[in-house]
């Protein structure tokens, strides 16, 4: 199992920017996909951004432009920086990992965009 512990998040007004980070028990290297997903009340996680270890980066379309995925393999580190926060963007976001069919996720942080 991919071990996985996330830290930032918070509260921001509108237009603000946060950044969230997740830490991997594994070297990240070698976790192929890398990835963050939020969950709204009453609402499945949806996909928010992937990064491979083969250097691909996908959004959802919501967060293109917006939203930023990295990678750090020296602190074992994957990173989602988002800015020109909207309301919308409100939910708890989670890490998620998977390495060789194991599959690992983050204990979820808030994020709340409010004015």
């Amino acid at each position: 199992q991919v071990q996985l512990v996330e830290s930032g998040g918070g509260s921001v007004q509108p237009g603000g920017s946060l950044q969230l980070s997740c830490t991997a028990s594994k070297r990240i290297s070698t976790i192929s996909t890398m990835s963050w997903y939020r969950q709204t009340p009453g609402n499945q996680r949806e996909l928010v951004a992937q990064s491979t270890n083969g250097g691909s980066r996908n959004y959802a379309r919501p967060f293109e432009g917006r939203f930023t995925i990295s990678r750090d393999n020296t602190r074992n580190t994957v990173s989602l920086q988002m800015n020109r926060l909207t309301p919308d963007v409100t939910a708890v976001y989670y890490c998620y990992g998977l390495k060789g069919g194991r599959t690992g996720w983050g204990q979820g942080n808030q994020i709340t965009v409010s004015s």
